[in-house]
């Protein structure tokens, strides 16, 4: 297992993590095979979109926080709920393929570590399944 550690700067930010998995998978030097990423987090989560234009993630991050506000009638006591549910939406695990490398990722496409109670220091676990032969 690789563990990615990683500190987050805003309460709520999308950081794309796409070169720092690939640079984790070629200093293992496994070359095609799949990997598992699990954010062993209950107020964060990991997502693909568009990396290309960072205007996707600014407009994404302002209609989730529209839709699920930090403030409401939550009744959990440490006030991130908003975190918890975002969270869970988003998800916590995604299964990617790679090759020679690099992640099989469409044109667009990039891995964002999304945290929504930060600044902390979290981590992804990746569970890489090689391609042998």
């Amino acid at each position: 297992m690789i563990t990615i550690s990683l500190d987050t700067a805003k309460k709520i930010q999308f950081v794309d993590v796409t070169e720092k998995i690939e640079h984790e998978l070629r200093q293992k030097n496994i070359v095609s095979g799949n990997v598992c990423l699990h954010v062993p987090h209950t107020t964060a989560a990991i997502t693909i979109n568009e990396n290309y234009d960072p205007a996707v993630i600014h407009d994404l991050l302002m209609i989730i926080d529209r839709l699920i506000p930090a403030k409401a009638n939550y009744l959990h006591g440490e006030g991130n709920s908003a975190a918890h549910i975002k969270s869970s939406l988003f998800g916590i695990s995604l299964n990617v393929m790679f090759e020679k490398g690099k992640l099989k990722l469409g044109q667009w496409q990039g891995l964002f570590f999304c945290e929504f109670d930060g600044p902390r220091t979290r981590e992804i676990w990746c569970w890489v399944t090689p391609i042998l032969g």
